[in-house]
């Protein structure tokens, strides 16, 4: 298309020679017309001349014309070769890329449509110049396109953004940049755009877009069942702490009714056949007392939080009170029970009670699981390191014994060899699984072997250290002599006892009666603060779980009373767990006693706060 500069240099070159034309014209006409009067006067030689001349005028000016014609086509068709060679080499540089690229006069039609524009919208190149877009998408589209060129024409700006058109190859995603086409002189006489098919990409980024909703979608859920299934398990910790803080307090009830009793009749006169039945009722119910609190500490145990004890003992102790506990039991069903060791210590350094109960464990099951035979118990060091040693318990039985795929399960919680087991012989499936963390607690470890129809052997490793041999026993003091120096010291002092559980209280009130003391009782919290407020008292013995108004409120109701600031206030609670304790010192208490309770311990608690006013 012309320039408007090239359209000015054409007709320049237009009226240079029209009036290199008229001066020579003219020129020639007044030289020429001179020259003939000097030459001649005579009319006939002057039309003859002027004849001459005019040839000589349109040979000469012809020459003329040719000259400036040869001159200005030369300069015009090196001028268009020019042009030519440019556009070109625009359209091979067009051509060569892979992106759509063309150019629109004002009205939009096509100036410009390189080759990847044409495979765009399936048609030849010639078929696209000259035409806008109606002729090649929907009316819509083409509306839409048009008005975004008008927009650009009208702004003067370039612009970036997305299309979509309707193709031969269907509905492709173009990634345009548009602007204005401006002439040598900055006018706008057009509009250009260069277009690349970004449809896979957009496919494929919607798709990741998808795929990243649908993780975040994905994160949030199981964010949400993570929270749920956390608030899950913090409630069900809950529900269970409750539930054992329950069992605590139920099942410590009654056996503390169990231990008093048997305490009281151990003050009165017995046969040695009634002292030992004694014996084996209180190392029974002691024995049951531990496995309780061993139950408590299960969630300790999981949680890596139970500390063992090291105190020490001798293992022998330990198989005699396992043997003297099943003895009856195993007699009873006709069986036979044996207990060996070999070389041992004389005393070791750990937990007898944690060792206690996981050999009475494997034990118990044994004489469980065995209808005819003999139980076996044996003890024997496996390693001496001279400070310390490995112990390894046994018991081995001629019970029904265990299949080999189900012995791997054995020492996991709640697993058994075979649920059917629980309907015929009871039992959690617990007992070897606490044996077992018991066992790694002691930085030892448990097995079995076993053959179904023959028998079974299970065993636990230990690491004791060897503790320092006993010195020797002291006389042996009189029995009670907390209680004896309460009644020599004390007499006579008023007590209160809040408990709510009546064969509880009575027991307590009869051993504190003996030991010299006043007691009053309450069977609530609300009834002791009542009686609190009325009497002095020299100390109060408190329950925590008691109807109407339980011990906590009411040691903290006593505390305000003009004179229950000084008084001592003791904890004696089935509630057995280190939070019940803080909760009662909280509340003001001033010490805690574990139910059921030894007599001496209460004795002795008893003296040392009655001593402190």
């Amino acid at each position: 298309m012309p320039t408007p500069a090239r359209k000015r240099d054409k007709w320049h070159s237009v009226l240079k020679i029209v009036l290199i034309y008229a001066v020579f014209a003219a020129a020639w006409i007044l030289l020429s017309d001179r020259a003939v009067l000097l030459i001649t006067t005579d009319p006939q030689t002057m039309v003859r001349i002027s004849m001459v001349k005019g040839w000589a005028f349109v040979g000469t000016t012809s020459l003329l014309l040719y000259f400036l014609l040869d001159r200005y086509w030369s300069r015009y068709s090196a001028a268009l070769t020019e042009q030519i060679n440019s556009l070109k080499l625009i359209e091979t540089v067009a051509n060569s890329s892979t992106d759509a690229i063309y150019a629109k006069d004002l009205e939009g039609r096509y100036l410009l449509f390189n080759q990847a524009a044409s495979r765009f919208v399936g048609k030849p190149v010639a078929a696209v110049i000259g035409h806008d877009d109606f002729a090649l998408f929907p009316p819509e589209q083409a509306a839409e396109l048009l008005a975004t060129n008008r927009r650009i024409i009208a702004q003067g700006v370039i612009e970036n953004l997305y299309e979509q058109v309707d193709t031969p190859h269907g509905r492709k995603t173009f990634h345009v940049t548009k602007g204005p086409l401006r002439d040598a002189e900055g006018r706008i006489i057009g509009t250009f755009g260069i277009a690349r098919d970004v449809t896979e990409r957009m496919l494929f980024e919607n798709e990741l877009q998808r795929h990243r909703q649908h993780l975040e979608e994905l994160v949030a859920s199981r964010t949400a069942d993570l929270a749920r299934a956390k608030a899950a398990a913090e409630s069900a910790n809950l529900a269970k702490s409750a539930f054992l803080a329950n069992m605590s307090h139920e099942i410590r009830t009654p056996l503390t009714a169990i231990t008093g009793m048997a305490n009281l009749i151990r003050r009165g006169e017995l046969s040695p056949a009634q002292r030992e039945q004694l014996d084996k009722l209180e190392a029974a119910s002691n024995h049951l007392l531990e496995v309780i609190n061993a139950i408590l500490d299960l969630s300790k145990i999981d949680a890596g939080h139970l500390a063992l004890e090291a105190a020490p003992f001798q293992i022998e102790t330990v198989l005699d009170n396992v043997s003297a506990m099943l003895y009856d039991r195993a007699t009873a069903k006709g069986l036979r029970l044996t207990v060996t060791h070999g070389p041992l210590p004389a005393r070791v350094q750990g937990d007898q009670t944690r060792l206690q109960q996981a050999l009475l464990n494997y034990a118990g099951n044994a004489l469980k699981f065995t209808e005819y035979g003999s139980i076996a118990i044996h003890a024997q060091v496996d390693e001496d390191l001279g400070d310390s040693i490995l112990l390894r318990l046994s018991v081995s039985d001629t019970g029904i014994g265990i299949a080999p795929e189900a012995q791997a399960k054995l020492f996991n919680a709640f697993e058994q060899a075979d649920s059917s087991t629980t309907r015929k012989y009871g039992g959690t499936g617990l007992g070897l699984a606490i044996n077992r963390k018991l066992a790694e607690l002691m930085g030892g470890t448990v097995g079995v072997t076993s053959t179904p129809g023959v028998g079974s052997t299970f065993w636990l490793t230990a690491r004791l250290a060897k503790a320092p041999p006993a010195e020797s026993a002291p006389a042996e003091q009189l029995a009670g002599s907390a209680e004896q120096r309460l009644r020599e010291t004390f007499a006579g002092s008023r007590i209160l006892l809040a408990e709510d559980e009546p064969i509880n209280r009575e027991i307590t009130e009869m051993l504190l009666q003996d030991s010299g003391l006043q007691i009053d009782t309450a069977e609530d919290g609300a009834i002791a603060v009542a009686l609190a407020s009325r009497n002095d008292y020299a100390l109060i013995l408190m329950d925590m779980q008691m109807p109407n108004m339980d011990g906590l409120e009411a040691t903290r109701r006593i505390r305000q009373l003009p004179n229950g600031a000084t008084i001592p206030i003791i904890a004696m609670t089935a509630n057995a767990f280190a939070e019940d304790r803080a909760r009662c010192l909280a509340a003001g208490m001033n010490d805690f006693v574990t139910k059921p309770f030894e007599p001496e311990h209460v004795f002795a608690t008893l003296l040392k706060w009655l001593s402190h006013r």
